[in-house]
């Protein structure tokens, strides 16, 4: 039996984790949602303004390589890597507030997404340590707070829409910078740690070796290729929609935008439910597929009506990135217990490198298409390929170890 100290610990500390995320990855988007301004006031190109919101992808791949080759997040202390992470992500997104040409602005992008490669993956692993049986939810917990830090930037944006936009960087630095104080002052590991692994950079090929984590990241790719292409154009999007309706869903493409990413979160930990219920298979495979419809589908509702489209998208944001935290439970359940932060690290750093390409193809198929409205169609065949691999991975012995037996 769980000591009830035990079981009271783990959720203040989820809690705690979950508060500093939501105030960390404020930092992803945090220029994104300012484009027009950032463009007007540096005169950016059609090239700087896509490399100014995948700056952070980029960034945060090569941040996510480096630190899984050195086996950073296996050696290091969680909580003092998160907490500088934090420091570095709020002063690189701070500096957005002095720059003044297209170059800095993509420089201090990279520069954010490196240092939130050090915040995101450790946390996963680090909540881990605390969560033996109900890791489904605890991740799904996590990932929704993620969500809801991601969302942010929007909700600032809509709150500012009358004000200086340098508001919605100083507001999301300073809360990035907090969170990094929590994780170095309040944050521990849990009972739970895993073995620490010695510096090998050889080890990353005992990952690649694993057929199971090879068919979750399989799984994890087909989910990312959709994933960030539509939190990152969402709000041009919707603006494209208002154009089709006289009244706009919840008042103005901002407000719709940050309810769509932030729905994210109420279907993550929905999906963290499912995940220790049904297994971790199912539900990643369902969540996918209702999700590759949406982005079928959501173009036709732009000619339909303003209160499907607004359903669709909610319905969207809900389940594109609810089953991300399985994925990542997947891992920790799956990899040689030494090395889970170099498995998770790595996972994400294909993941997020995939996403590149795609933030790039999606207003690049806008602009051949001379319309934002058929953009999303090439998303689809990402969460399609994703469900196959994760149902493969039902059908193999490894499953088992998976959700405690639960596929």
């Amino acid at each position: 039996m769980i000591p009830e100290r035990e079981e009271h610990g783990k959720f203040i500390a989820l809690a705690l984790i979950s508060l500093c995320l939501i105030g960390a990855l404020s930092t992803w988007f945090s220029a994104t949602v300012i484009l027009p301004e950032l463009s007007q006031s540096a005169q950016l190109s059609g090239l700087e303004e896509i490399w100014l919101t995948n700056g952070v992808q980029l960034g945060f791949v090569l941040g996510a390589l480096i630190i899984s080759f050195f086996n950073i997040s296996d050696i290091v202390s969680l909580t003092k890597l998160i907490a500088m992470s934090c420091i570095c992500a709020a002063l690189s997104n701070f500096l957005l507030s002095v720059a003044n040409n297209g170059a800095q602005f993509v420089v201090l992008r990279v520069l954010t997404g490196a240092a939130l490669a050090g915040v995101y993956p450790p946390c996963v692993k680090l909540i881990a340590t605390w969560f033996k049986t109900g890791r489904g939810i605890a991740m799904g917990t996590i990932i929704g707070a993620l969500t809801v830090g991601s969302a942010l930037p929007h909700l600032l944006r809509a709150m500012a829409a009358d004000t200086d936009w340098h508001t919605v960087i100083w507001g999301s630095s300073a809360t990035t910078f907090l969170a990094g104080l929590v994780f170095a002052l309040f944050v521990k590991e849990g009972p739970h740690t895993f073995a620490r692994a010695n510096f090998d950079p050889s080890q990353i090929f005992q990952v690649l070796r694993n057929r199971a984590l090879a068919l979750v990241n399989i799984g994890y790719i087909g989910h990312m290729w959709e994933l960030y292409a539509m939190w990152a154009w969402i709000l041009t999007f919707a603006h494209h929609a208002s154009d089709k309706f006289t009244e706009f869903p919840l008042s103005s493409p901002e407000y719709l935008s940050f309810s769509v990413v932030a729905a994210g979160g109420i279907g993550c930990i929905i999906a963290g439910r499912l995940s220790d219920i049904y297994g971790r298979c199912l539900t990643t495979a369902g969540l996918m597929l209702i999700s590759g419809f949406c982005a079928f589908f959501i173009g036709y509702t732009v000619e339909i009506s303003a209160l499907l489209f607004a359903t669709v998208a909610i319905i969207w944001g809900a389940t594109i990135v609810a089953d991300s935290g399985q994925f990542s439970a997947a891992v920790t359940e799956l990899s040689d217990q030494r090395l889970v932060g170099t498995a998770l690290t790595f996972q994400m750093a294909i993941g997020y490198g995939v996403t590149l390409l795609t933030v790039w193809l999606v207003p690049t198929m806008a602009q051949k298409s001379d319309s934002f409205q058929w953009a999303f169609l090439i998303l689809v065949p990402g969460p399609l390929i994703g469900a196959a691999a994760m149902l493969l991975l039902r059908q193999q012995d490894e499953a088992t170890l998976l959700a405690n037996g639960k596929r």
